[in-house]
């Protein structure tokens, strides 16, 4: 594969250069003599030292040639700017909760085309890893959970962009068949939770507070994915886990499992938003409004096709359909219409960031969030 002589194949560009226009990469094919140059090649040169007549004739044809490192560069250099078609990377903050399958449902049934996006999925192992994400421009929008909204306080360069459910409906604290009987015997137990700062952590701290043992009276284990969650659970290595209901009831399905603590009392909540980088805010407005408008399009559209939701997310969540269909029946009443925060939800959160002891203080949650791009 490797050139002997170091000149552009010039067909080879060619096909490069319209494919930069096709991939919208850039609007029309540049003038690529001005792009390159092979001044820095070895010179061929013949006898008495001349360049031959064909070695000039292929120099001229092939001053197509200079196009490819620098359209590269010009592409790399566009990056921070909005284009026509690029698409719009989609993180989640885990890839089986059926929090997040609405992100399929709208990509499966088209939704966010219809509303002018590519939009690109990402699954991640937690919030803290999401949001390294987006510190890193890995992507450009994350479904995490509301108390993420910690980080952007610590400095993570974002905001939330549109509050998707509400209350903590989707998780449940599991322990083995033969485990823990009741709330009070997981004082001082070991609980898995997927990373530190998450909402898993804030539950379980939550949990140990009510019960007046103050936030850390269960130790929390942050341990990432949840296959190794649920295979350190059956192996003992930890007292309980707290995993989406999917897997909570696949679990005692199989009798592996058994679920412990459910958090259906906890009303003023957000448990779930959407978030956008302070890049996409600044350069790709339209897009950010498109995809939330396509987001609650696609939640409608679930409420009101059970079957056709039950058949895109159970590959997604890795269960079979009576699973599926008994998690959408549990969950759907979560998920928010409009997007909008709940000024007691948001108070319920800032409040425990310090009880937790999260944060310092409560912040100014002006600072955290914003309604911009709801739809009107």
């Amino acid at each position: 594969m490797f050139t002997d002589d170091e000149h552009f194949d010039c067909a080879a560009l060619a096909i490069l250069a319209r494919s930069f226009v096709e991939m919208n990469a850039l609007p029309q094919v540049p003038n690529m003599s001005k792009l390159l140059t092979e001044a820095f090649l070895p010179k061929w040169r013949g006898a008495g030292g001349q360049q031959p007549a064909m070695y000039k004739a292929i120099t001229a044809v092939c001053l197509v040639r200079q196009i490819v490192g620098a359209v590269f560069a010009a592409v790399l250099m566009l990056g921070g700017h909005a284009k026509a078609g690029e698409p719009l990377r989609v993180g989640k903050a885990v890839p089986e909760a059926f929090s997040f399958v609405p992100l399929d449902i709208g990509i499966e049934e088209g939704i966010f085309t219809k509303n002018a996006l590519d939009v690109r999925p990402t699954a991640f192992a937690g919030d803290a890893k999401l949001q390294q994400a987006m510190a890193a421009d890995g992507i450009d929008v994350a479904l995490g959970s509301g108390p993420g909204m910690a980080f952007i306080v610590k400095g993570s360069p974002v905001k939330a962009i549109a509050a998707m459910a509400g209350p903590p409906l989707l998780l449940a604290i599991v322990v083995r068949p033969d485990g823990p009987k009741t709330v009070d015997d997981l004082k001082g137990r070991r609980v898995s939770v997927s990373t530190a700062g998450s909402l898993t952590a804030w539950l379980v701290g939550q949990t140990a507070r009510r019960q007046g043992w103050g936030p850390r009276g269960i130790e929390i284990e942050p341990m990432g994915a949840m296959p190794g969650q649920i295979a350190a659970l059956k192996r003992g290595d930890i007292d309980g886990a707290i995993m989406d209901i999917g897997n909570a009831f696949d679990l005692e399905k199989k009798g592996e499992g058994r679920i412990l603590v459910r958090f259906t009392d906890i009303k003023d909540f957000i448990i779930h938003v959407i978030y956008a980088t302070n890049k996409a805010i600044a350069n790709r407005p339209a897009d950010l409004r498109n995809f939330v408008k396509g987001w609650f399009e696609t939640i409608a559209f679930m409420r009101s096709h059970k079957d056709e939701t039950v058949k895109i997310a159970a590959p997604v969540m890795g269960k079979d359909a009576g699973i599926t269909g008994r998690t959408y029946d549990e969950l759907m009443p979560m998920f928010s219409d409009n997007g909008k925060f709940s000024q007691a939800a948001l108070d319920v959160l800032a409040k425990s960031w310090v009880e937790l002891g999260t944060l310092p203080a409560e912040p100014d949650l002006k600072t955290l969030y914003t309604e911009q791009f709801l739809p009107r």
